[in-house]
């Protein structure tokens, strides 16, 4: 599988493969033996690059979470996983107490928090070190400086490599950067957010704030991005949970609008003429744009990260590229 290195200290910057593998799900809806088996077919394929969070998968089994670390650690504990496979992690959503949500009593990215869910997250990984390390959602409760200040101590201290974001507002992200820099401190170098094909609506309110969606790539992500390409971008949910190609998925009311059709359109064009299906040419289209992106895909079975799999040999032309780009 092609790589590429995500973080620019040569300390901490790391060569992932250019698919990722979302373990969510894994040690709750998806069972250990399903779990253990997706992995191993990941690895076999020259995946590098698993994703989780110390939160995964409270909502499935009315618990913290945790399950997801725990049994990522047991895997790599029975195949002798080291250095070779980067987990990232994340925290700050994590609730605080079981039966309850992120949305209205996450543990926040407190400096007290970034510690000890750290050291949590690498107890249960089985690791010294965490390679990448999100901060999962805002905190607007706890000043940002006290956030860099507490992730950047990490890095520091050699129990963290690198440092991501997630559901940021842009300019946060930006104010974060710019507090680590003048700190002399490892600032944010990976954003996950959600990304895919078709284009959600900017408008629509997201889980934590009633402005909008901070989870969603809009425009001035993008344009940050741009000018900024020492940043890397994954794109979690690129698939949107089976929206594409499962007729009782409906995509909901942030794909509610006029450009939604259209794009479909193209892309049904584009997998007739490929061969390949609607999912196999979405994950082409994020491979291989002017944007690089790393897209973040799950897999309840082998069959499904097959699929996902294949999608790596499927190369756009300049013109198929040209019209699902144009498509509005």
């Amino acid at each position: 599988m092609r790589k590429r290195t995500i973080g620019t200290d040569p300390r901490t910057r790391r060569e992932v493969s250019v698919l990722s593998l979302g373990a969510m799900l894994f040690g709750t809806l998806t069972d250990e033996a399903t779990s253990f088996a997706v992995l191993d077919r990941y690895v076999e394929a020259g995946g590098t690059f698993i994703d989780t969070s110390n939160n995964y998968a409270y909502w499935q089994d009315g618990s913290q979470g945790g399950a997801s670390e725990e049994l990522l650690g047991r895997w790599r504990a029975s195949r002798g996983i080291t250095d070779e496979v980067v987990i990232a992690t994340k925290l700050g959503a994590r609730p605080k107490a079981p039966g309850t949500g992120f949305v209205e009593n996450a543990e926040g990215l407190s400096a007290e928090v970034v510690r000890a869910s750290a050291e949590a997250s690498r107890k249960r990984l089985g690791v010294d070190r965490l390679d990448l390390l999100y901060a999962h959602i805002e905190d607007t409760e706890v000043p940002l400086a006290e956030t860099v200040q507490a992730f950047g101590e990490l890095v520091d201290e050699g129990t963290v490599g690198l440092l991501g974001v997630s559901n940021h507002w842009s300019w946060r992200v930006e104010r974060a950067r710019n507090l680590a820099e003048r700190a002399g401190l490892p600032g944010y170098e990976v954003l996950q957010y959600g990304h895919s094909y078709l284009r959600r609506r900017a408008d629509v309110p997201g889980f934590l704030s009633a402005d909008g969606d901070q989870a969603a790539v809009h425009g001035d992500l993008i344009s940050y991005l741009k000018e900024n390409p020492e940043l890397t971008l994954v794109a979690y949910s690129p698939l949107l949970g089976g929206g594409y190609v499962r007729a009782d998925k409906p995509l909901g009311p942030s794909f509610d609008h006029a450009g939604t059709a259209p794009r479909l359109a193209a892309l049904d064009a584009v997998a007739r003429e490929t061969g390949a299906t609607r999912n196999q040419v979405v994950l082409a289209w994020l491979l291989g744009g002017a944007l690089p992106v790393i897209p973040l895909v799950g897999a309840s079975s082998v069959a499904q990260l097959d699929e996902s799999l294949a999608a790596l040999d499927l190369e756009l032309t300049d013109e198929q590229r040209a019209r699902l780009d144009s498509a509005r």
